[in-house]
């Protein structure tokens, strides 16, 4: 006999679960949330998003401090890295925000289930802490239990000298020399981060180009401006074995497509490949959820697997692996739930690479409009030519809009700016009412800002920008 029953068990505290139980809970339904972590918040809260950002932040502003800062007449003198009080400050934030949700599950009523949970049956979910098992039965079970680090075969992640993106997180000292094997989004932000606070930081990356799956022009200038900053790249390159030594790892890199293998000397090896969903010990094959060849749950459009009353949503299932559409995913199936007519827009979801300068991108990309056959018009505009950018002294990138060359409909905006992680917000609405570039063009937009180069991209898609 189960212990207590709900309405809602959700399996997992991360941003699709917990935000799936605030809002079920809101909707007047009695909710629980599985989570085995010691803090609610998941992958993102813990070890991603949170604790990432705010270590981009503090070596942003350690950067600034040491070559920045004369520019503006501001004169430092003496400026040192103190990383234990970095790392204090980011241990503080994760805090902060993960006793955020504890309380909003207080606030809602929610109950926190502290332990790891199983799939029983297609209304019992059991629950395993401190050594004993209780079982919570329920009308709805919802997996929400996020994605793991992609291990690369034959390297061992020992998160001291070859460290996933949590043991990058927690470095005790700067690496001298930092090897990133994969050149998307994690791998290029913790890379950041080193790289600003003194490590020497090659990226080798199995493809072409950095930022795989963003617009290609996005893609090129990113590189020439990471390299800049001083990172390496060895792309077309991939890491056949790591070996550690009493002084660090030697990797053996060999090219993609075939030849002669080199060995490359690291202090420390981060492994940013990829993440893949986290499904392994929930019992799903209990019941029979079917899964894809990629390892996800399989579910209709309303959220629901093959077994009625048991739903999925966030990096367990097909899409983006990111936070915020994992908690669109939730707050939607809570109202379907609930008989309303929850939905996601899964064209309209906003992208961000958090270095410096950022990367926004919402929508289509070049190449993705091309491949589709799709006539199309673009315009650009670039933060040189935009005041604000040039009194912060942040001018390199560009906003970029693609707009449907009959309707002139936006179909897709890529961003490389200070500040496009907030500016692509704006083109993310405007897409999901349907609005054109023109429409973009003609709202009035606030002087001297950096949101004036959206407008003036937008005002490019008809061949008349007012300032350049």
């Amino acid at each position: 006999m189960a212990e207590s029953t709900y309405d809602v068990v959700v399996i997992g505290g991360g941003p699709g679960g917990y935000v799936c139980a605030i809002r079920a809970a809101q909707l007047g339904f009695k909710v629980a949330c599985v989570e085995k972590r010691p803090a609610l918040g998941g992958t993102c809260l813990n070890v991603g998003c949170i604790p990432s950002k705010a270590l981009l932040t503090a070596s942003e502003k350690f950067e600034e401090a040491k070559h920045g800062l004369a520019k503006f007449g501001v004169k430092v003198g003496g400026v040192e890295l103190d990383l234990p009080g970095m790392m204090k400050h980011k241990d503080e934030v994760v805090k902060s925000n993960t006793g955020g949700v504890e309380f909003l599950f207080k606030k809602n009523k929610i109950d926190w289930i502290k332990g790891a949970g199983t799939i029983v049956a297609k209304d019992t979910v059991s629950v395993d802490a401190n050594g004993g098992t209780t079982l919570k039965a329920t009308k709805a079970i919802i997996i929400a239990t996020g994605s793991e680090v992609t291990p690369l075969p034959g390297i061992e992640i020992d998160e001291e000298k070859i460290v996933s993106s949590t043991g990058a997180l927690t470095l005790a000292e700067v690496p001298k020399r930092l090897v990133v094997i994969g050149g998307g989004v994690i791998g290029l932000e913790l890379g950041s981060v080193w790289g600003r606070l003194g490590a020497q930081v090659t990226v080798v990356e199995f493809l072409d180009r950095i930022l795989p799956g963003m617009d290609g022009e996005v893609s090129k200038q990113m590189q020439r401006i990471l390299a800049k900053q001083g990172m390496t790249f060895k792309l077309g390159a991939k890491v056949t074995g790591a070996k550690t030594t009493n002084t660090g790892v030697a990797l053996t890199v060999e090219p993609a497509k075939g030849g002669d293998a080199e060995t490359l000397e690291a202090d420390a090896v981060l492994v940013a490949i990829g993440r893949r969903p986290h499904t392994q010990g929930l019992g799903l094959e209990n019941v029979g959820v079917a899964m894809d060849d990629r390892g996800r749950v399989r579910i209709d459009h309303h959220f629901q697997t093959n077994v009625p009353g048991i739903y999925a949503i966030g990096d367990v299932v097909e899409g983006p692996m990111l936070a915020h559409k994992a908690e669109d995913e939730g707050v939607a199936l809570a109202e379907i739930l609930a008989g309303q007519a929850g939905h996601v827009n899964y064209d309209v979801i906003p992208g961000v690479v958090y270095t410096w300068p950022e990367v926004a991108s919402v929508g289509k990309g070049e190449e993705d409009l091309k491949a589709a056959g799709v006539a199309y018009k673009a315009g650009k505009f670039p933060f040189t030519a935009n005041g604000r950018a040039r009194a912060i002294n942040a001018t390199e990138g560009f906003v970029k809009i693609l707009a449907d060359a009959r309707t002139d409909k936006v179909l897709g905006v890529h961003m490389i700016g200070p500040n496009v992680s907030e500016m692509v917000a704006e083109v993310t609405l405007a897409m999901e009412f349907g609005a054109s570039a023109e429409d973009i063009a003609r709202t009035c937009h606030s002087h001297p800002t950096l949101s004036e180069v959206t407008k003036e991209a937008a005002l490019a898609v008809d061949g008349r920008p007012l300032h350049m």
